[in-house]
């Protein structure tokens, strides 16, 4: 897929790694469409893209709510025109032990909110923005392609049973629409991140950081030009679909 002048709408997209989605796929002649929750964050992002010659606008969205997902792609279709591409980068962590306890007796337990937040926000808006941008693409006639972010924790992670089971679950539907769609020329392929330098490992304690770094043969944090690239190979190579690709400094060799 060629990126110059392609519609490309980034989840999550006013920080972190959708932010950093956005300048890369920016650089390359994308006009992107960033929805996030956070209006200010969004005004910011679209700055900071604007001064580096990027085209941008951003739409406030709820990727969790169906109105406001169906709201969002009209409202791009209208100003930017049908999307070409979308990656679904929009997440959050609601982290808890499924059951902890001491001495047999339960302290606590994940909690069904805990549970439902993440689901919601973490598979069905992915569901929601994926089946938005399927059906505009279908319908302008032109090829497509979804990235959706999953992660290492699909394959399971302690204090994480709502986020491994959503990122298991990405996967899942990566698979699934890439078989589905491929009808329609859209491919669809997934990024499953390690550890990256984020504002919430910045926010770690550096006892807690160095343990973490450790373990990633590698020795160091990833970056998040590092996801950019990934996202960046799976829209540019005509030939990948259904798969995932692990940027994880080898911590699952």
């Amino acid at each position: 897929m060629q990126l110059q002048d392609s519609v490309i709408a980034i989840t999550g997209g006013a920080r972190g790694l959708g932010l950093a989605m956005a300048t890369l796929l920016g650089s390359r002649g994308a006009r992107l469409a960033l929805l996030d929750t956070d209006a200010a964050n969004l005004d910011e992002a679209v700055s900071v893209l604007h001064r580096a010659g990027i085209e941008a606008r951003g739409f406030v969205t709820n990727v969790a709510d169906e109105a406001s997902v169906k709201q969002a792609f009209a409202d791009i279709a209208e100003s930017l025109g049908p999307v070409s591409g979308l990656v679904n980068n929009a997440g959050i962590l609601r982290d808890a032990l499924l059951v902890k306890a001491r001495d047999g007796k339960v302290e606590r337990t994940m909690s069904l909110e805990q549970w439902q937040a993440v689901v919601d926000v973490n598979l069905t808006g992915v569901f929601l923005c994926g089946r938005e941008a399927a059906a505009q693409m279908i319908e302008a006639g032109k090829p497509g392609v979804i990235v959706n972010i999953s992660s290492i924790s699909r394959a399971g992670n302690m204090g994480q049973s709502n986020y491994a089971a959503c990122k298991a679950g990405v996967v899942a539907l990566t698979t699934t629409w890439a078989r589905e769609l491929a009808r329609h020329d859209i491919r669809v392929g997934a990024v499953a991140p390690g550890f990256i330098e984020t504002e919430m490992t910045a926010s770690m304690r550096q006892d807690m950081l160095d343990k973490l770094t450790a373990g990633v043969p590698l020795k160091r944090l990833g970056q998040p030009e590092n996801i950019a690239q990934s996202a960046a190979f799976i829209f540019e190579n005509d030939y990948f679909t259904g798969r995932v690709i692990e940027c994880d400094g080898g911590l699952r060799l």
